[in-house]
């Protein structure tokens, strides 16, 4: 008779490991460290984050798995691909950056926001974040994914008798549990048809279904998908986003807006591509409407947001992010038509990247300029060039990436890398979709760059940039602008490897 005991590589799992251990370590800590020295937590957490990240490196020598059948090896739940280390870089990389960002935001609320549980939150919901594009069977997939949203509602609603922040989380704890009771209707008639979680086994027998559990294994297929759409956002799975980025704390909006994102969509990718690939000709069509939606909606969304309404600028930062959304999901529809869906799913990671990095530093600076200007709104930019050069001109290189405008190169070049993947894939329709989309982003984008520069009204006010705004502001800056110099460096980068 075989083992049962299954060996874990605990090399491969590190990353994650090492965030949840240091989650917990800074919970227990907080009972222990007084209210003077609470600030030594969230650096600690950043060293945490910071060591889970380079954790990585050890990992890209080849692929590993772990928790793997006894009496196959090659059916695994947890794999260290390139996939998963790309995605996992973009997890923990926005993870610290958003705790660099934290660090201010928790020392100017003075006592208004818990600075352990804050710190514990965002570890917990780092690392299940980080499980989740190694997970290779259902169930690995799904507690990865609750680990990685829990701690995400609370930290939307942690600041005490808000009743904005209150009502974000109500928002996006509702939606959020409700796509997760879909999903988990899904995977089960999924298993009931299959007789399996594992990813690899369950695109192999859903093939073959008997005739009898056909219906079942086609809704289980529907439903599974329909629960991930929540979780990236696409319309019409999007209400809770704008909401709930302007009741949350702003550094958690920013985490939101990328590893959130990262969670969903990386889940997406595992459930079309590696356990669905026999049902394309059905989520394939279903992905390029949504894609085809998301962005339209999303820049619409964006176009109307009134510049002096409170908050306009966090409010355009969420609608972007749902247009941005809408690219995500085109290279992912067109792997459903393409001869090689590796290289299209490549485009999707690339493009998840580029807007990671942009989009964190955009975060950052309107952290800077929420410093003074509470309310946060689109006007409170005008003149930021002759209060703040340096801040003011990386928002524009910032945005006009998000554009895909030079100088920001790699905007253009992840834009142009998802329209070919649309081209490619014969979505020659879907592709015209976003060139008008993306014309449309043009107006908002600009228009918010161009004020940046107009003379500002009054006696100008300085900003004082923290060492950790400074930091998180000067490592997106510099990533972005590597990337807008060498920008194939990225597609040799994301080379998924999920096949």
């Amino acid at each position: 008779m075989s083992s049962l005991v299954q060996s874990v590589d605990w090399l491969a799992i590190a990353p994650p490991t090492l965030a949840a251990v240091v989650g917990l370590v800074v919970l227990v800590a907080d009972l222990f460290v007084g209210d003077a020295r609470k600030a030594v937590l969230g650096w600690v957490s950043v060293a945490g984050l910071a060591a889970s990240a380079l954790l990585l490196l050890p990992l890209l020598d080849g692929d590993r798995s772990t928790f793997c059948l006894t009496g196959d090896a090659d059916v695994c739940s947890y794999t260290a691909d390139r996939f998963t280390l790309v995605i996992q870089f973009l997890v923990l990389g926005g993870a610290l950056l958003a705790a660099l960002l934290s660090v201010t935001a928790l020392k100017d609320a003075r006592k208004e926001l818990p600075e352990g549980e804050f710190w514990f939150l965002l570890l917990s919901s780092a690392a299940g974040a980080a499980l989740l594009p190694a997970s290779r069977d259902l169930a690995t997939l799904v507690v990865a994914l609750e680990v990685a949203s829990l701690p995400a509602f609370a930290l939307v609603g942690i600041r005490h008798g808000d009743k904005r922040s209150s009502e974000a989380a109500l928002k996006f704890f509702l939606s959020s549990v409700t796509a997760t009771a879909v999903s988990l209707l899904g995977i089960s008639f999924v298993y009931a048809s299959t007789g399996t979680l594992y990813l690899t086994q369950v695109a192999d027998r859903i093939q073959h279904v008997d005739g009898q559990l056909q219906t079942l294994a086609q809704t289980g297929v529907v439903l599974t998908l329909v629960g991930f759409a929540f979780k990236t956002a696409a319309v019409p799975f999007h209400f809770w986003v704008p909401d709930t980025y302007v009741g949350a704390p702003l550094p958690i909006a920013a985490y939101l807006s990328v590893v959130g994102k990262a969670v969903g969509f990386s889940g997406l990718i595992l459930v079309t591509v590696v356990a669905f690939p026999s049902y394309a000709d059905a989520w394939g069509p279903a992905l390029a409407a949504l894609a085809a939606l998301t962005m339209t909606v999303g820049n619409v969304g964006a176009l109307r947001q009134q510049a002096t309404r409170a908050y306009s600028a966090v409010r355009l930062l969420a609608w972007s992010s749902v247009g941005q959304a809408g690219y995500l999901l085109v290279p992912i529809a067109a792997a459903a038509y393409s001869d090689d869906p590796e290289h299209s799913i490549g485009s999707t990671v690339a493009y998840a990247l580029m807007y990671a990095a942009v989009n964190l530093g955009a975060f950052a600076v309107a952290a800077v300029v929420g410093r003074t200007k509470t309310l946060n709104r689109v006007t409170d930019y005008q003149g930021l060039y002759a209060r703040n050069p340096v801040a003011a001109l990386l928002l524009a290189f910032f945005l006009l990436c998000l554009a895909g405008l030079p100088p920001g190169i790699i905007g253009l070049f992840a834009k142009v890398t998802v329209f070919s993947a649309a081209v490619d894939a014969g979505l020659g329709w879907l592709a015209v979709v976003m060139a008008v989309n993306v014309v449309i982003a043009l107006f908002y984008y600009l228009q918010w760059t161009a004020l940046l520069f107009r003379a500002p009204e009054g006696e100008p006010e300085k900003h004082r940039l923290p060492a950790p705004l400074t930091a998180a502001i000067t490592l997106t800056a510099a990533l972005g602008i590597a990337l807008s110099g060498a920008p194939q460096l990225v597609l040799r980068f994301t080379d998924t490897g999920l096949f």
